[in-house]
């Protein structure tokens, strides 16, 4: 588990705008205040990311994705709740709570509930969902660990979680679901 002094680290940095490079339940990612479209924007230019790729949105619980991007029925609860492995669920953001830069051209968000300890206490501490894309370049692979991020990445995020981290080596993709509106389950990521 992280020390108290380095989550409240972590949670300034992301309250002052600033990127995070941090662990998630599936790769290192590049990440920062879902809510300040300034932060957002920073990633965009860091990752050379096109806007009409949209990024996702890691929150806490249940009741973080109801606050900040939508109402939750009982299938999409399961979907996010799934424990068989890290699971993105594209939603219709019905809240206007989020960075407006953040969101795809069909006004949908990706959401995901990690499993790690870690990023559900930085989630909890910080109170508001986080953004998580890979800490790539984008059109690159995703890093596979720590080792892998490029030396121009690490030196362009504003802040890095603790070092202890360095060997998390989660790079499992999450699988990506989008309910349709006849209540199939569109499976765009296996």
């Amino acid at each position: 588990m992280i020390e108290k002094d380095d989550l409240d680290i972590v949670v300034a940095s992301l309250m002052d705008g600033k990127t995070l490079l941090y662990p998630t339940d599936t790769i290192w990612g590049i990440g920062c205040d879902a809510t300040n479209a300034a932060a957002v924007e920073k990633i965009y230019a860091l990752k050379q990311r096109d806007h009409s790729k949209s990024m996702l949105v890691l929150c806490a619980d249940i009741g973080m994705v109801e606050r900040f991007v939508a109402p939750v029925d009982d299938t999409v609860r399961h979907l996010l709740l799934d424990g068989e492995r890290p699971t993105t669920v594209i939603l219709p953001l019905s809240r206007g709570l989020l960075a407006p830069n953040l969101t795809a051209a069909d006004g949908t968000i990706g959401v995901r509930i990690p499993r790690m300890a870690f990023c559900l206490s930085l989630l909890k501490e910080f109170g508001r969902p986080i953004v998580s894309t890979s800490a790539n370049l984008s059109g690159q692979p995703s890093p596979s660990c720590f080792a892998d991020i490029s030396d121009a990445l690490l030196e362009a995020v504003d802040c890095c979680v603790p070092s202890r981290y360095e060997e998390h080596t989660g790079s499992v993709s999450s699988r990506i679901l989008k309910p349709q509106p006849d209540g199939t389950i569109a499976v765009l990521r296996p």
